[in-house]
């Protein structure tokens, strides 16, 4: 398959991406074609609708491989379930798929969205707009995710830096208050790093309050 589009993210690695769609709404990313596609009629209509589905690539994991069972964080990272009852990275396929909220459309033309769970950089292989009468079920099950996971307090005990925007800075407090450190990970002293362009925060959770000890330039 042949991208149609990257993005361009906050997120420079996968740690602290949030582990769905629209969990950090205040995430506000761009949709850039690439130049084959970068033609205004290819999404004509679009500003109508205010979702759309992105079908992505995963492309961090070219080299992982894939597992008939996987262990999702939601289960605390050691219950082993099929992979394709997860949204696991770690699929036969690597392919993503996410709802996010249309926030405008610039010239190029760029897409801006909102709540993307996406690394910097990632393939885009198909946008279509999310449809609510047939795309969204009422009554449908979440199996073992319905129980919601609480939330970390943040707690900021740093200098801001000057040039940090009231959005970066609720788009930071929201990818921590979903506390990305691994299921099996809970020490109090751990110190974790998470790139969220431009800068690099450093953080500990202690008693479930994330504690940002710095925030500095990202290299």
């Amino acid at each position: 398959m042949t991208p149609v589009a990257h993005i361009r993210s906050l997120f420079a690695d996968k740690f602290g991406v949030p582990r769905q769609p629209n969990l950090a709404p205040h995430v506000i990313s761009e949709i850039v074609f690439e130049p084959s596609f970068r033609n205004p009629d290819c999404i004509r209509g679009l500003e109508g609708f205010s979702h759309l589905w992105l079908i992505w690539g995963f492309h961090c994991n070219e080299a992982a491989g894939w597992s008939p069972t996987v262990r999702p964080p939601r289960l605390g990272g050691n219950t082993r379930v099929g992979v394709f009852a997860t949204r696991s990275p770690f699929r036969p396929n690597g392919l993503g798929l996410s709802v996010v909220k249309l926030v405008s459309i610039e010239p190029g033309p760029v897409i801006r969205v909102s709540g993307a769970d996406l690394v910097n950089g990632t393939p885009i292989y198909d946008i279509k707009p999310y449809v609510p009468y047939a795309d969204a079920v009422t009554d449908a099950a979440g199996g073992f995710t319905e129980a919601p996971r609480p939330l970390l307090q943040v707690q900021v005990e740093c200098r801001m830096p000057a040039h940090a925007t009231a959005e970066w800075q609720a788009a930071m407090k929201e990818v921590l208050a979903l506390d990305p450190r691994p299921a099996y990970q809970d020490d109090p002293e751990r110190v974790y790093h998470v790139v969220l362009l431009p800068y690099e925060v450093s953080f500990r959770v202690q008693q479930g309050v994330a504690l940002v000890t710095s925030i500095i330039r990202a290299k």
